[in-house]
């Protein structure tokens, strides 16, 4: 990406994502038959996401992040949007690079992938679309942030850290709720 890259997230995350406190706008009697943005001054995860972007790119990524609260208990559904600065077929460098990884998976062409597909799993799902074949790149992606959340995570980096295989005690978790 050029030095003046700029991206744009937009996620939806089910009312768990706001934890478990008692906030009268996340009651069902709140959140129901509703759907709505939050934290667009500046979400709190933005600054570290920025860092990670940056970090990885070599230099400073601009990221417009806009989150919103929709009514369902688990799950985080983000559209991600890039302009590509050269040609590259996308799809390809996708499934090269997640080819290894237990729990990323790479749909085909054309997919869009729902929440309920990695509900209770530690799974990642994306795809790639460039519309009409242009310079824009758009990844969906999937994940239960209650298991590829925070916790899932550390368990597998604990899995990692000991020379565990990455997968110990997370392929079949529990649901709850």
């Amino acid at each position: 990406m050029a030095d003046n890259a700029h991206l744009i997230a937009d996620a939806k995350s089910g009312v768990s994502g706001a934890g478990r406190k008692a906030e009268v706008h996340i009651l069902f009697s709140e959140a129901s038959d509703n759907f709505k943005a939050y934290g667009v001054p500046g979400h709190r995860h933005l600054p570290g996401i920025s860092r990670g972007l940056s970090d990885a790119a070599g230099s400073k990524v601009g990221l417009t992040f806009v989150s919103h609260l929709t009514l369902a208990i688990r799950g985080i559904h983000a559209t991600l949007c890039a302009q590509l600065t050269e040609e590259a077929d996308v799809q390809v460098l996708y499934e090269k690079r997640y080819a290894s990884e237990s729990f990323v998976d790479v749909l085909p062409p054309g997919s869009h992938p729902d929440t309920r597909s990695v509900r209770g799993a530690n799974d990642c799902r994306l795809a790639v679309h460039r519309p009409g074949g242009g310079d824009t790149v758009i990844i969906l992606s999937v994940i239960d942030n209650l298991v590829k959340g925070a916790a899932g995570q550390a368990v597998q980096n604990m899995n990692l850290m000991f020379g565990l295989p990455e997968t110990m005690g997370i392929e079949h978790i529990p649901l709850l709720p």
